[in-house]
C-alpha cells in the first residue's frame, strides 16, 4: 500500500492560475477595498511564467504553439485595454500574453546558444537574454514590465528538481517581487511585507508538481486560453453597469 502524496498537475496549476488572476482583476474592477483578492492574485503571474516554460518544453510544435499565444494576445487586447484603461484604446499597457511571447522567443535563443555545445556562448545568450528582455519589457509596455519576462525566465534558468533550481527561484522572485515590483507594504509588529510578496506563495504551488499533465483535453485546453480575453470583457461591462 502505498502513501498518499499531495501533487498538483498541469491541469490544477492552470486552475489555480486562472483562479488566482479572477481574484486579482476582481480586485481591480468591481470589489475594490478587498486587499485580499489583490494579495491572492500575486500568486497567478509566477504560476503562469512557471506554466509557459513547461509548455515550451513538452509542446511538439513550438510554431503552433507561439502562434496560439499571438492570436490570444491580439485577441485580448482590446479586452484588457477596457478592463485597464476604460477605453478600447490603450496604448500605455499591453496584456500578459505579449509579454509571454517575448520570454518565449528569449527562451528559444538560449536553447539554440545551448544547442551549440559552447559554453562561452550560452553564458553570453543567457546574460544578453536577460538585459534584452528587461529593455524590451520596458520598451514595449507589456503588463508587469520587465518584471514578468524576468520571472518567466526564472524558470527558465532554474528549471529541474535540484535543491539549486528551488534556491534560484526563491531568491530570484524574492528580488523580483521585493526590490524591483515594491508596491504597498504592510506593516506588522515585528516586521513589513510588500503586497507583491504574496508571489513567493506561488513557489508551494509549483514545487508540488511532479511533471504530470493531469486533465487534458482540446475543449479545455482552449478554454484555458480563452478564459483571460472573457473573464476581462464581462468585468469590464460589470463596471460600467455597476457605475453607470
Amino acid at each position: 500500500m502505498t502513501g498518499f502524496r499531495f501533487e498538483t498537475t498541469s491541469a490544477s496549476l492552470h486552475i489555480l492560475a486562472m483562479a488566482f488572476m479572477l481574484c486579482d482583476h476582481l480586485w481591480g474592477t468591481v470589489i475594490s477595498g478587498n486587499d485580499w483578492l489583490t494579495c491572492i492574485g500575486r500568486l497567478a503571474l509566477p504560476i503562469f511564467a512557471f506554466l509557459l516554460v513547461e509548455g515550451y518544453f513538452h509542446t511538439k510544435s513550438l510554431k503552433k504553439y507561439a502562434g496560439r499565444l499571438f492570436i490570444f494576445a491580439l485577441i485580448s487586447e482590446i479586452p484588457f485595454n477596457l478592463m485597464m484603461g476604460g477605453s478600447i484604446f490603450y496604448p500605455i499597457h499591453q496584456n500578459i500574453l505579449f509579454s509571454f511571447l517575448i520570454a518565449l522567443g528569449l527562451i528559444h535563443l538560449n536553447e539554440k546558444a545551448k544547442a551549440s555545445g559552447k559554453l562561452s556562448l550560452r553564458i553570453l545568450t543567457g546574460g544578453g537574454t536577460v538585459i534584452l528582455g528587461a529593455v524590451l519589457g520596458l520598451l514595449t509596455m507589456v503588463d508587469f514590465y520587465h518584471a514578468g519576462i524576468l520571472t518567466v525566465l526564472t524558470f527558465y534558468f532554474f528549471h529541474g528538481k535540484k535543491w539549486w533550481c528551488y534556491a534560484g527561484q526563491l531568491l530570484c522572485l524574492w528580488y523580483i517581487n521585493f526590490e524591483i515590483l515594491g508596491g504597498l507594504v504592510y506593516e506588522f509588529a515585528l516586521f513589513t511585507f510588500p503586497q507583491q510578496g504574496f508571489a513567493l506563495f506561488a513557489l508551494l504551488f509549483i514545487w508540488l508538481y511532479r511533471g504530470k499533465q493531469g486533465y487534458h483535453s482540446k475543449p479545455f485546453q482552449y478554454f484555458c486560453y480563452a478564459f483571460y480575453p472573457l473573464h476581462m470583457i464581462i468585468l469590464a461591462v460589470l463596471r460600467i453597469l455597476l457605475t453607470s
